[in-house]
């Protein structure tokens, strides 16, 4: 970090959720757009200018090499997280990952090991559980408002047929790496419960990818949670905790604005709405600063034991389905 504390974050890959983390970094005081790598110079000066960034790099291995550099912010899509964030870690480089961390499971567990080995942080960044919602909902249950908890919907859907990446396998395409994560990760913000058992129905696209899905899961503590997740289709994005006298309603599990409490018959005992946000990316930049800070290897929002748990459920799922990647 600089003389002022501030943390300065390269980003590689310079796509839409690349442009959502300089809007972010702009706005914050303690952390900083400082470098952005394409493999395209004209790209990333371009982006560079656009979002007043003083460093712009035509290879990522250019921002893994620059000194002033504090962390890595990967933001390529799901296919090229292993390669790029292992060449970070072998060049003692902290990261922040985009969700889905990895491929799979394999190569989740070769990437923190490697972290571990290397004593670097890393970190997912799958920013709903870096936000203020996870412990506000998390006092609610644990002051039993809702009683006993026994059911968790969530959805999450949009219309993204005119990304090609979707349909792709060689780039991870699908629903579930790229929106159906955040239903898994709803389940896991609220309860650490193991999962009995997991199973699921998907519809494919003709190179065999999940383009909409449904996923089923008995916790051993006798919650059941029904998720979807979609590529194709306009969803409410909402996620309930149903208990036994009482229910929260979140209204969009993918940045989470208002969080509703309902007894028995709708009616209505609280409505809180989070904190005014930049993005909501602030989050889990801010958390990674302070990790760094402690010198922590793994941010406390987000346990590399989760990381692995929720890629182990998506290799379940898969194989299930039938959706390969041609890493796998």
């Amino acid at each position: 970090m600089d003389k002022n504390g501030t943390m300065r974050v390269g980003i590689i890959g310079a796509g839409w959720i690349a442009e959502k983390a300089a809007i972010t970094l702009n706005g914050m005081t303690d952390c900083e757009a400082y470098a952005i790598g394409s493999r395209s110079l004209e790209k990333a000066e371009a982006f560079a200018r656009k979002w007043n960034m003083p460093k712009a790099y035509g290879s990522y291995a250019e921002v893994i090499n620059d000194p002033a550099v504090d962390i890595i912010y990967v933001a390529t899509p799901h296919s090229h997280h292993y390669d790029v964030t292992r060449h970070a870690l072998l060049e003692g480089k902290p990261c922040l990952v985009e969700k889905a961390f990895m491929a799979n499971y394999r190569q989740a567990k070769d990437i923190i090991d490697l972290a571990y080995e290397r004593k670097v942080f890393i970190a997912e960044a799958i920013w709903t559980r870096y936000q203020p919602c996870v412990g506000i909902v998390r006092q609610l249950i644990a002051e039993g408002i809702i009683g006993t908890p026994r059911l968790i919907t969530a959805t999450l859907a949009y219309p993204m047929m005119k990304k090609e990446r979707i349909f792709r396998p060689d780039l991870c395409g699908g629903a579930l790496l790229d929106v159906g994560v955040y239903a898994l990760n709803f389940v896991r913000m609220f309860t650490d419960a193991p999962v009995a058992t997991l199973d699921g129905h998907c519809v494919k696209s003709d190179k065999g990818m999940d383009l909409t899905n449904t996923m089923t899961m008995v916790l051993e503590d006798g919650i059941v949670a029904n998720l979807q997740s979609s590529a194709m289709c306009v969803g409410d994005n909402t996620g309930v905790i149903a208990g036994s006298e009482a229910n929260i309603v979140i209204d969009n599990i993918n940045n989470p604005q208002t969080i509703t409490v309902y007894k028995r018959d709708r009616v209505l005992v609280d409505q809180i709405s989070v904190p005014q946000q930049i993005t909501g990316y602030e989050y889990q930049f801010s958390a990674c600063r302070q990790a760094l800070i402690d010198g922590l290897l793994e941010p406390r929002e987000m346990p590399h034991q989760e990381t692995l748990y929720v890629m182990q459920l998506m290799d379940d799922l898969r194989a299930k389905w039938g959706v390969r990647y041609p890493m796998d």
